[in-house]
């Protein structure tokens, strides 16, 4: 993917020193931190997203996350890599930039999703 007339473009990509937020600014002038938390499960892999909508996955549990590792895919993407060893999310930039404007929203059906289930963002007790 290449940049095209009407799609921002990444300006700056940042892991922040506690691992826990990542920043992302466009050319558009937008600029997003998002929690690890909240791209862990929002992670566009087969894992989470399913191959359609109704296998879509809940992920619960993960509060306390943290990215480890942020590896460049093509000029396109980037893969992250979190602490409790997922790593098959490709974050594009449109998407990443969709996960940034929409964050709120999209939070918000999460959280809303927890509660359906019964479900917790802290992590399962050992």
């Amino acid at each position: 993917m290449t940049k095209t007339a009407n799609a921002p473009w990444p300006t700056e990509l940042r892991l922040h020193k506690d691992r826990r937020t990542l920043t992302v600014a466009y050319d558009d002038g937008a600029r997003f931190n998002l929690p690890a938390e909240y791209l862990r499960v929002n992670s566009p892999s087969a894992e989470v997203q399913g191959h359609s909508p109704s296998e879509r996955v809940t992920v619960p549990g993960k509060r306390n996350v943290e990215i480890i590792e942020v590896l460049q895919v093509g000029n396109y993407a980037v893969r992250l890599v979190f602490d409790d060893m997922h790593s098959t999310g490709i974050f594009d930039w449109s998407n990443l930039y969709r996960l940034g404007r929409d964050q709120a929203a999209v939070w918000q059906g999460y959280l809303d999703e927890l509660a359906a289930k019964g479900l917790s963002r802290e992590p399962a007790k050992r």
